[in-house]
């Protein structure tokens, strides 16, 4: 991961994916005085709550500021009916955040995910931070519970386990914002759960608690130094 990078871009197809992804790794580049624009594609409320919805936006706003999230752009596309839309629409979207915030680290949900709204954002995200954008060094895929564990093949094999151990707490406070979308445990998005995942992912690397990604593409380029 680049050390302490100055500008990170989440992009998330619903709410929750991007703290259920990477909550705890979003709360240590904001403890580092990181700027981290959080993107979710989807509004994530329509298909299972009704045209009225839950309040999802103000879930967001108050999970990003437990977080330290400052920018969060919202697209509201459908709840799982981006297979309605062309890709390019979603990608045009995605291409203009990333022209605007010039990330240096960008995390994306898992193409290999269950979820279909998933997929085509991992899809659109290759297209929008593609190498032609020299100011990214770092593109992640992450894990999010209750979809890339539920896919088949489980193709999901990290390769990087970012220490959490001081964020888990942020990242469980930030989750219980997200009033809708909390299971009982043993369900995979119940507090509890959550974090039994995190530690079982750090106790792999000897870590008291860990997010794990799977490196999508990782470029040094000559000369290169974070801001």
């Amino acid at each position: 991961m680049t050390p302490d990078p100055a500008r990170v871009l989440v992009i998330a197809a619903h709410p929750d994916d991007e703290l259920l992804g990477c909550g705890g790794t979003v709360a240590r580049h904001t403890a580092a005085g990181a700027r981290v624009t959080s993107v979710i594609v989807c509004e994530g409320e329509s298909l299972r709550y009704g045209p009225a919805g839950v309040g999802q936006r103000s879930h967001v706003e108050r999970a990003a500021d437990v977080l330290g999230v400052q920018d969060v752009r919202m697209l509201a596309f459908p709840d799982q009916r981006l297979d309605t839309y062309t890709l390019t629409d979603v990608i045009g979207c995605l291409e203009q955040i990333v022209k605007d915030v010039q990330p240096q680290v960008v995390y994306g949900q898992f193409g290999g995910d269950v979820n279909r709204d998933h997929q085509l954002v991992f899809q659109a995200l290759l297209v929008a931070t593609r190498p032609t954008e020299s100011f990214i060094e770092t593109v992640y895929a992450f894990d999010t519970a209750s979809s890339t564990e539920w896919a088949y093949p489980r193709t999901f094999v990290p390769d990087t386990w970012i220490d959490i151990g001081d964020t888990l707490d942020t990242k469980i406070r930030a989750m219980a914002c997200y009033e809708s979308e909390l299971r009982e445990y043993p369900h995979p998005r119940s507090l509890e759960a959550l974090k039994y995942r995190a530690r079982a992912w750090g106790a792999q690397v000897c870590l008291e608690a860990a997010e794990v990604f799977m490196t999508v593409r990782r470029v040094s380029r000559s000369g290169q130094t974070a801001d």
